[in-house]
């Protein structure tokens, strides 16, 4: 801890606005795929006679199962699936900013991430005014809550990479089920259950009063990329000499991590959202370094390279082809008359069963 007297303020302008920005703009780009799809399924629908709306890509984001399985199989073959080629390029562009800066996809990016800081700053309002602190599990029940996510991440790795072979994959990928599960998850949200109505009000009221219940307690997503953010070279660091500890940084931080406590922050909670960077008074003490070149990130070039990468991944698909599924419409059209009777495929039978359907009415 230092004198006073010898405090170089941090004049450094905060990134908040800018991070806000940019969850805005990319929550808005949702709501618009969100509503060409919902046209999209009114042409299929109307059985082709509706105005026919082209399905957008960007909802296979979504599709997060579907796209590990195709990256898998891109990595291992070089080959990208028919199906959902846009969901693989996302994917990819989302393990490749949480390589470079943590899970910063969940603080920048992610549409429910945005939603459900916006649902956490309301409920700390009201938390406040009630009780004038904001509420806290305590670690007994945090930590087993946290495991969940990852009993989640490792059910599907199992079931994924260890119960099914490459071609039990490839089937999947090829069968009717996996073809129209973007379609399944629209009727999901727009057909819902009482229990399904019940589990997201829950969830809701949860998220009011215990800050980013979902993230922190419930995403497999995000277990993932908390995974792969300890091969981020770019870490938050503290400089202990240079630190007044005034506690400021932990008091910010939104994933509950002592910063304050730490010399370098690991955790699979950090998701570089800055907000300990930006609030620390002193100069040069809190700070996104790159601990092999020993080098500190500024915080505007780190916003610009999280949009960038994002950009530049799925521009690639974009550029050579591989955005846009090569599924006709009139097979979807077929694949939206049968969808209920699809279930999760176990060998080739429903493949073959459709090409058949098809073959036959083109006869």
């Amino acid at each position: 801890m230092i004198e006073k007297k010898n405090i170089i303020r941090n004049k450094e302008k905060p990134v908040q606005k800018f991070r806000f920005y940019v969850q805005s703009a990319m929550a808005i780009l949702c709501m618009w795929i969100g509503v060409e799809f919902f046209f999209f399924v009114k042409y299929l629908q109307s059985e082709g006679s509706a105005v026919f709306i082209n399905r957008p890509p960007g909802v296979e984001g979504f599709l997060p199962i579907s796209s590990m399985m195709s990256f898998y199989i891109f990595i291992k073959t070089g080959v990208i699936h028919h199906a959902h080629p846009a969901g693989m390029f996302i994917f990819a562009a989302i393990l490749l900013i949480s390589l470079v800066f943590g899970k910063a996809f969940c603080s920048w990016l992610c549409p429910v991430g945005f939603l459900s800081e916006l649902i956490g700053d309301f409920g700390e309002r009201i938390w406040k005014k009630l009780f004038k602190r904001k509420l806290i599990l305590p670690k007994y029940i945090d930590i087993p809550l946290r495991s969940l996510k990852y009993l989640l991440l490792g059910f599907f790795i199992y079931a994924i990479f260890f119960l099914m072979t490459d071609a039990a994959i490839i089937t999947f990928l090829d069968s009717p089920y996996n073809l129209v599960a973007d379609l399944k998850m629209f009727n999901f949200f727009a057909e819902l259950s009482g229990f399904a109505l019940t589990a997201l009000t829950v969830l809701f009221v949860l998220s009011i009063f215990i800050r980013n219940f979902w993230c922190r307690y419930l995403c497999p997503y995000g277990a993932l990329l908390g995974l792969f953010s300890f091969l981020s070279p770019n870490k938050i660091v503290r400089n202990k000499v240079s630190c007044i500890d005034c506690g400021l940084c932990t008091k910010a931080c939104p994933s509950l991590i002592k910063v304050d406590k730490a010399s370098v922050v690991l955790s699979d909670e950090c998701s570089s959202c800055l907000n300990c960077v930006d609030v620390c008074p002193v100069a040069d003490t809190l700070n996104v370094k790159n601990i092999i070149v020993k080098k500190t990130v500024p915080k505007k070039a780190i916003a610009v390279i999280i949009v960038v990468l994002f950009m530049l991944i799925t521009g690639i698909g974009m550029i050579t082809g591989n955005w846009q599924n090569d599924i006709p419409k009139e097979h979807y059209i077929i694949h939206y008359e049968r969808m209920n009777s699809y279930g999760h495929p176990t060998g080739t039978k429903e493949v073959n069963e459709f090409n058949k359907e098809v073959m036959d009415k083109n006869k």
